[in-house]
């Protein structure tokens, strides 16, 4: 089998995107798996398929698959880059994308610059849309990771978060806790991880653990979260710019029951064909 991709990224994510609506594109975890490998495949943070629409009030389906193999239900970078995808291989000519994902409709705004703004949704605390085990619901939580107590604020953006607040982002224990909350028992579907890193009430540093790849030079929903429990704790303004390691995004809140804006770059980085 084989099948044409386009390579991408979006502030260093980096993509793989097949073209399933011109194409048959059937892919078994091992051949997921496989696409996401650096040294034998093509090499990427997530899978993306571009997909004919499942509801009336969209023009796309976008599925979401981590380098393990697993599908997710959102993906923020990959969110914009999936906009210019269909821009690019001209599936669309609006400015204005209306997209099913697996927690429902998203839209994407593709602006000048390669910048693209999208409407990640509402987000949501309650632990039980996490999910999230608690007996109560709070705006943060004390978690044991090896006898250590940490705080955290949970927050789902259509997939589930918990964010860290660190002194210093370089020295972040990332590699260390990330796995350990990824996979806590109190998080059943496992958790995005982000170490936040206070710069000014506007602006943000931040590292992702996402889970089932590890961490990645940028997370659009991780930049989200973070930005909501920090707003959310009074201690950020409505918008905020977010430093990861492979660029900026503008993250934009107006508070609760209002949708996050995410607005970033997404480009294209080659054309190819592999051969399952």
């Amino acid at each position: 089998m084989k099948l044409t991709f386009t390579k991408m990224q979006g502030a260093g994510n980096d993509f793989v995107v097949f073209n399933a609506i011109d194409q048959e594109v059937v892919l078994t975890r091992e051949q997921l798996r496989h696409i996401a490998d650096r040294h034998f495949g093509i090499g990427c943070d997530q899978v993306l398929l571009v997909e004919s629409p499942r509801r009336n009030d969209t023009e796309f389906h976008y599925r979401i698959f981590n380098a393990d193999g697993g599908e997710v239900e959102q993906c923020g970078n990959g969110a914009r880059c999936f906009a210019r995808y269909v821009r690019e291989k001209g599936l669309s000519s609006s400015e204005e994308l209306h997209v099913g994902t697996a927690r429902g409709r998203i839209t994407l705004y593709i602006e000048a610059d390669n910048q693209v703004r999208v409407n990640m949704g509402v987000p949501a605390f309650t632990p039980d849309a996490i999910p999230f085990l608690s007996d109560t619901d709070a705006l943060s939580y004390s978690i044991d990771l090896d006898g250590t107590q940490y705080t955290i604020s949970v927050v789902s953006m259509g997939n589930p978060h918990a964010v860290l607040l660190v002194d210093d982002i370089d020295k972040a224990p990332v590699d260390h806790i990330g796995p350990l909350l990824e996979s806590h028992p109190r998080f059943p579907e496992h958790v995005n991880v982000g170490f936040m890193e206070h710069r000014a009430r506007d602006r943000i540093a931040l590292r992702v653990y996402e889970r089932g790849t590890g961490e990645t030079l940028a997370c659009g929903t991780g930049a989200c979260a973070a930005v909501v429990s920090g707003i959310r704790q009074n201690s950020l303004d409505q918008r905020v710019t977010v430093e990861l390691r492979g660029g900026e995004l503008v993250i934009s809140w107006a508070g609760e029951n209002q949708p996050v804006w995410m607005t970033g770059p997404a480009e294209s980085v080659y054309e190819g064909v592999i051969d399952l």
